[in-house]
């Protein structure tokens, strides 16, 4: 299988395989699971989370998709389009992978919004129920 992406306003309800829909405006990316179980497959589309190329095979996406919620927990990445499979992990790795996941998000928004102006913003939210 191959994906191509398609540009949509909104996610449309009924998702056909081998496509993978980007809504620009919302940064949000769906498509259904590579492996044919029929899931629907949603990654956020932003520094924090996963990002989004456009080549000439087709679309990529980075980092894999993991599925570890999925019966099928499949594992793959989007590469130019073409799906390369991944082993499957263990309880063990997908908590890793989480942790991992969670301490980019952290190390993000750090960037953005650093700690000292985040807790200035959380005190002065604290002040206003005084």
């Amino acid at each position: 299988m191959k994906f191509r992406l398609q540009r949509v306003e909104f996610m449309p309800k009924e998702i056909q395989p081998g496509i993978l829909y980007y809504a620009e405006a919302y940064g949000a990316a769906a498509h259904l699971c590579a492996c044919g179980c029929g899931s629907k497959i949603r990654t956020p589309i932003d520094e924090s989370e996963w990002s989004l190329e456009e080549g000439p095979g087709g679309p990529s996406l980075y980092p894999s998709v993991g599925n570890w919620q999925k019966p099928c927990r499949s594992h793959y990445f989007i590469r130019d389009g073409a799906i390369i499979w991944c082993g499957q992990w263990t309880e063990e790795e997908v908590n890793m992978g989480r942790c991992r996941e969670h301490q980019r998000r952290v190390a993000h928004l750090d960037r953005k919004y650093p700690r000292k102006k985040r807790r200035r913003f959380w005190d002065w939210m604290r002040s206003l129920f005084k």
